[in-house]
């Protein structure tokens, strides 16, 4: 099976999409591919289980992508084998009455894992410059004091966003927050045949709706703000990485090598010794249950 490198992926210079492969051959079956993912996934729930205990950090996953690019089940199949006590999942979905209140990174901050936990966003606070960007309309839902009318969301309204979005990540990074931002690049084909698949198979046609068609021919702006975001936003501390998406197994194998890769490199992430006088009367203890 072919190796990966986690930098191959990396978003670290200001990048051209049309140019980024949404597929990759790695020279092996599927069948391969999801072993190679099960065998992954086991490192990193041990990794989990010693952060869990450690205490002193915590996981970010950010997962983006188009309609379609696989995002639900992607996180059902590289995060299966962690500890549900140390891993919570967010679906992000229109703001409510009450997040509107607030501003918009607010239901993100709130929703950020505890040290020593992994936490999923599935759609994450970048929604904020892609979606509204395409729909700057819905901008006018926020109630911002100042923006009056749509000739306010301008060049410098996303410029002050996207600082926010950067401000707000170094700020948790620097308090502890390990950031993972995985992009899913679908190709438009791909997507075509995701949705006839949708309407094709009876037991997938809840997940179908008309909006879907409606974002379709949307499809070139939002290439443009998922292209601008991940330029703008990938930093040393919080990098984008652009994963080929066409196909499912591959995509989710290539994340999960990414997460264990990176953690890996945390030496200092380990289960903590017990004190000396505890360690030094284990078998006292030992003793004392079994005399019971």
């Amino acid at each position: 099976m072919k190796d990966i490198n986690s930098n191959q992926f990396k978003v670290k210079q200001p990048i051209q999409l049309q140019n980024i492969a949404t597929t990759l051959d790695l020279e092996a079956s599927k069948k391969k591919i999801e072993n190679e993912l099960e065998d992954v996934c086991e490192d990193l729930a041990k990794i989990q289980n010693a952060m869990y205990a450690h205490g002193k950090y915590a996981v970010l996953i950010c997962i983006q992508g188009m309609d379609t690019a696989g995002k639900d089940s992607l996180i059902r199949e590289v995060f299966k084998e962690l500890n549900a006590r140390g891993i919570v999942v967010h679906s992000f979905k229109v703001p409510t009455e009450l997040e509107l209140k607030h501003d918009y990174l607010w239901r993100h901050y709130i929703a950020l894992p505890a040290r020593g936990k992994f936490g999923v966003f599935n759609r994450t606070h970048y929604e904020n410059v892609l979606v509204t960007r395409v729909h700057p309309e819905y901008i006018l839902g926020e109630n911002l004091p100042d923006v009056k009318d749509l000739s306010d969301v301008n060049d410098e309204f996303w410029n002050r966003r996207f600082q926010q979005i950067n401000d707000f990540e170094r700020h948790i990074a620097e308090n502890g927050t390990i950031i993972f931002k995985f992009f899913l690049h679908l190709s438009k084909e791909e997507q075509k045949h995701r949705l006839l698949r949708r309407l094709d198979k009876p037991e997938k046609n809840w997940k179908f709706s008309p909006g879907d068609l409606k974002e379709r021919k949307r499809w070139d702006d939002y290439q443009f703000c998922y292209q601008d975001a991940l330029n703008r936003t990938s930093k040393p501390h919080a990098p984008w990485y652009a994963i080929p998406a066409d196909d499912k197994p591959t995509a989710r194998y290539i994340v999960a090598r990414i997460l264990l890769d990176t953690l890996k490199t945390y030496k200092d992430i380990k289960e903590p010794e017990l004190d000396d006088e505890i360690k030094a009367n284990l078998e006292s203890y030992r003793n004392q249950l079994k005399n019971e």
